[in-house]
């Protein structure tokens, strides 16, 4: 999970501004959160309770700005809208909060019923088209049958439950659906289908539009859910054009900016690899063309990032800029199956630990970057073997039963000393 720094020349990457003096003024965080389907929700959630729990006076609900990409869009929107990482884990993960916070996973799998009958309706006039051309104007039967295309379906799956989730969730007191009623500037980037541009949602000109319906059309991933319509205009998945749009927050004038991107390509040299391969390959090609895909598009989109993080570093050498992502070589999150409960919990303490992990790690070089925002590490937190995103693990229950038995055992040989 590396960490990044925007460099300067009169720090060397490391330190770049002294420690904040007691009562000057905040530094204004911002929170941008890449996309990466229902996998990449369940990982944002778990670094974000981990990077809340290990970071003192960090308050993901309190950060100046957030933006938000495909399923990171679902997050930011809860964040701006008061809801901690840990009641987002209890409504996404752990399925324990009140309706309408409770999280069903139901809502992304209803079918888009509504395209497939528009599509199907089609099919008449698309036949006899294709037979006049194939019959009367001589077409090739392959051309004739390229006109059949208009009968598919552009999305095998209905976002429209999501978007009623979404509202139904911001309706509560406290919440708003509205951009223009939040107290913190929130960015939900989607791509203009017709045109390709990327259109930031909540941005002044783009703010009427519901966050809940933003949301669904941040993440409308092409083929899998239709394009969302909306004032006349088709949008899909927001990464198509960027993996991150942190450029938007930049904008805005952060002085520290946390980017969470979930997913990375796979590092499959077993030589090199801190554990085994996924599911014993050696080679993903091995795995066949799901792991051949899926690695081809994680690898499309981290060079993108990639080459947005330099361009951030030279343009906005005033700002602090932390990447947080899975390792390279975790083949837990790589070959993970987001569709079982039980999985989902699994991967959210995976997440959870992971970060607490490289936090530890890189804790030297993070604390000098935190302090000059106000921002401590809590390395007694860090350092507890038992703490957990759901719970005390099991190591640390193992550690605590350990730790009453030494005291028993200790009590026992007091009462049997010689007086």
């Amino acid at each position: 999970m590396p960490l990044k720094t925007a460099p300067s020349p009169a720090s060397a990457g490391t330190r770049r501004k002294p420690a904040r003096e007691p009562g000057s003024k905040p530094s204004r965080i911002g929170l941008a959160l890449a996309g990466g389907g229902p996998l990449g929700a369940i990982y944002e959630i778990g670094a974000l309770c981990a990077l809340q729990d290990s970071i003192a006076g960090l308050d993901f609900c309190d950060c100046s700005a957030y933006l938000g990409v495909s399923a990171g869009g679902f997050i930011a929107a809860g964040l701006a809208n008061g809801m901690s990482p840990q009641a987002l884990s209890a409504a996404f993960i752990e399925n324990s909060a009140a309706p309408p916070d409770r999280f069903d996973p139901a809502h992304l799998l209803q079918p888009a019923w509504s395209e497939y009958g528009q599509r199907l309706r089609l099919l008449p006039g698309l036949l006899g088209s294709a037979a006049w051309a194939h019959l009367v104007q001589g077409r090739s039967k392959l051309a004739a049958l390229e006109r059949l295309g208009r009968a598919l379906p552009t999305g095998l799956l209905s976002g429209d439950a999501l978007e009623a989730q979404i509202r139904r969730q911001f309706s509560q007191p406290g919440r708003s659906n509205d951009f223009r009623e939040l107290d913190k500037r929130l960015v939900l980037v989607a791509t203009d289908l017709d045109s390709g541009e990327a259109v930031p949602f909540g941005l002044p000109g783009w703010d009427h539009v519901p966050i809940s319906r933003a949301v669904q059309a941040s993440a409308a991933l092409p083929g899998l859910f239709p394009p969302v319509k909306i004032a006349g205009r088709h949008y899909v998945d927001g990464a198509l054009k960027k993996t991150l749009h942190a450029s938007l927050l930049l904008r805005e004038g952060v002085d520290l900016l946390i980017c969470v991107n979930p997913l990375v390509p796979y590092e499959a040299d077993p030589e090199q690899a801190p554990r085994p391969a996924p599911a014993g390959i050696p080679q993903l090609v091995d795995g066949g063309l799901p792991l051949v895909m899926s690695q081809t598009f994680r690898s499309l989109i981290h060079s993108r990032l990639e080459l947005g993080m330099k361009r951030y570093e030279h343009s906005h050498p005033g700002t602090d800029i932390l990447l947080f992502e899975p390792d390279h070589r975790d083949a837990e999150m790589f070959m993970a199956n987001t569709l079982s409960y039980s999985q989902r919990r699994h991967l959210a303490e995976h997440a959870f630990q992971t970060t607490r992990a490289h936090l530890l790690k890189r804790a030297e070089a993070l604390t000098q970057v935190l302090q000059t925002h106000g921002l401590q590490l809590r390395m007694d937190r860090l350092q507890a073997p038992g703490r957990g995103l759901l719970g005390e693990t099991a190591a640390g229950r193992s550690a605590a039963a350990l730790q009453r038995l030494h005291r028993a055992l200790d009590r026992i040989a007091e009462l049997h000393l010689p007086r």
